[in-house]
Parts: C-alpha cells; structure tokens; sequence
C-alpha cells in the first residue's frame, strides 16, 4: 500500500535553543521529515535536517562494504522560505557531500532573483569552509512557479514538474505523489510557500510563517480543506501577540488560536502547533497543551514526534 509517515526533526522558530528547560519538545529550528510512497520528502532546513542526514548516513554506510555498491540517498527539500531558521541545517546535511547523493531542493525567492544563487550567498562562501560549486553530491536547485505541480513517480527518483492549470491537471496515477503549493504573502519579506502532499488521498498541509487575518485565512482554510494534516504555525500566545508594549502584530507569525481557527475553516482532520518561539520554554508549552487538552486532534510537536497517516 505504500506509506506517508510524518517525523518532527524541528519545531522550533526564529533560532535553536539548547537548554535544559526545552528538553521536552525540542530546540532544533523548522524540520519535518515525511516518507511517501517510495520517496523522502523534507519540509525545511532548518537545525532538525541534521539529525536526518545522519541517520541517512548510517544507512548509507550500512548498504554496502565499498561505496560503489552503497543504495544512494535520494531526497526532495521544498523550502517554504530563506529565513536562517528554515535553511540553516543544510551545509551540515551530511549526504550533500557524498557523489553518489541525488538532492533536489525546490522553493522561490523575489522575481528578479534565483534560489540557487541566493543559497550560494547566504549559506556557503564567507560563512562557510565551501561554495556551493564545491557540495560533491547531486545538487538540484530549481525556483518553483506557483502554476506547476511537483509529482513524485513510483520507481523514479527525478521529481517531474507539471503545470497545473485546471482541477483535470491535479489527477495523477494511484502511486503518484503530488505536491502543490501556494504564495503566502503574510510574512516578511518576501512572503513564504504553502506546500500541500497529497498520496493515495490522503492530504498533509505545511503551513508555517505566515500570520493569520481577521476573520482566518481564507485561502489557506481554501486550500487545506479537508486536509488529514495541518501543520500550522503557532509561533505566539494571543496575550503576547497582542502585548500592549511589545506586540507581535506583522512579524508574520500566528497564534494558536489563529491556526485553531484555521483547523476549523478548513474542517482539517488534525492539527499539528508549530514553529514555537525560542522563548517558550517546556513550562510554558505544556501550559499551552493544557488549554487544548479538551480536542484529541489538536497535537503539539515535538522533536520525534511521529505521524501515520495511511
């Protein structure tokens, strides 16, 4: 039947903490690992894609006594956004420096820009012993356009881009995985991607920085409705979004509440908090938890956590 199992690597937002109050949900910055189908799907770069390289690593070297005969590692990286919290794992992603690795990493950056180049300048260079050119591995770096699609085949490990342009186009084989994707506008600077992965129809939304409106998001509660999985940003409380002297009010982050009522729009199956600030330490999370503890489809991540959605 396949699979599409879901693992929080990094919940975290702004940047990684490490502290003994933030032993229980984790400190790593915004990485979940999803298995699908025959394919690794990687949402983020943030801290938490170390761990999975690592363990990819292992499996790598336990494939087979010469690297020739080793299985190759083969993942897809959809970043949602270049902010440091959501790429800052990736120079130590440790299969990107193996020849044998097929890595494809897809997101948008401004019109008059490209991803590769920008990674090149923010990640590698001067703030890194390598540049990009150097990275040994198969590095695929390709600048999404919001009319196309992205379907991962059975038994192929080269991600097809289509172009989606009516309801007809979003239909795919029984063993296809196909990933969609919207703009979000509310974060700065340069707003942020909305990924949607749908596999044997079952759905998983990924929606993190972005700050919710009045009344809800309608196009996001549109575009995740009657999704089986939100994951949804929930950087704040309502009481520090709303603090009189240090509000939170356009930083491009929701509250729990916001992606409660997000849930509720798009009749979501689950929802999954996410991208907490650095300052909420366990305490305050499971003071947090309590507040839903009455709704068992309402879950906080955490670093480990695990999700089977077939």
């Amino acid at each position: 039947m396949g699979e599409f199992t879901v693992k929080f690597r990094g919940v975290r937002g702004s940047y990684p903490v490490a502290n003994k109050d933030f032993l229980q949900y984790g400190g790593n910055t915004s990485c979940v690992e999803i298995n699908v189908g025959e394919h690794l799907v990687i949402l983020d770069a943030g801290t938490g894609l170390i761990s999975i390289g690592n363990e990819l690593m292992k499996k790598y070297i336990m494939s087979g006594i010469h690297s020739k005969d080793r299985k190759a590692i083969n993942a897809t990286v959809l970043l949602s956004h270049i902010h440091q919290d959501h790429i800052h794992g990736f120079t130590f992603f440790r299969p990107l420096h193996i020849p044998s690795s097929n890595i494809n990493v897809f997101g948008n950056v401004n019109y008059n820009e490209n991803l590769s180049d920008e990674l090149a300048q923010l990640l590698f260079g001067k703030s890194f012993p390598l540049d990009l050119g150097d990275i040994a591995g198969n590095l695929n770096i390709r600048d999404l356009n919001e009319s196309e699609g992205i379907i991962l085949k059975k038994d192929s490990d080269e991600p097809i881009i289509k172009r989606i342009e009516t309801e007809q186009d979003l239909k795919t084989n029984e063993d296809d995985v196909l990933i969609t994707y919207y703009r979000s506008y509310a974060h700065p600077q340069e707003g942020v991607l909305i990924y949607k992965i749908s596999y044997k129809g079952k759905t998983l939304v990924y929606a993190t920085d972005k700050e919710s409106y009045e009344g809800g998001d309608k196009k996001l509660a549109s575009f995740a409705r009657d999704c089986n999985l939100l994951i949804h940003d929930a950087q704040y409380t309502t009481e520090d979004y709303m603090d009189l002297y240090a509000p939170k009010q356009g930083y491009g982050h929701s509250t729990f509440d916001m992606a409660f009522e997000c849930k509720k729009q798009a009749n979501a199956e689950k929802l999954v908090f996410f991208h907490y600030d650095p300052d909420y330490d366990d305490e305050k999370l499971n003071s947090i938890k309590e507040k839903f503890k009455s709704d068992s489809n309402i879950i906080m991540a955490y670093e480990g956590l695990e999700i089977d959605l077939l």
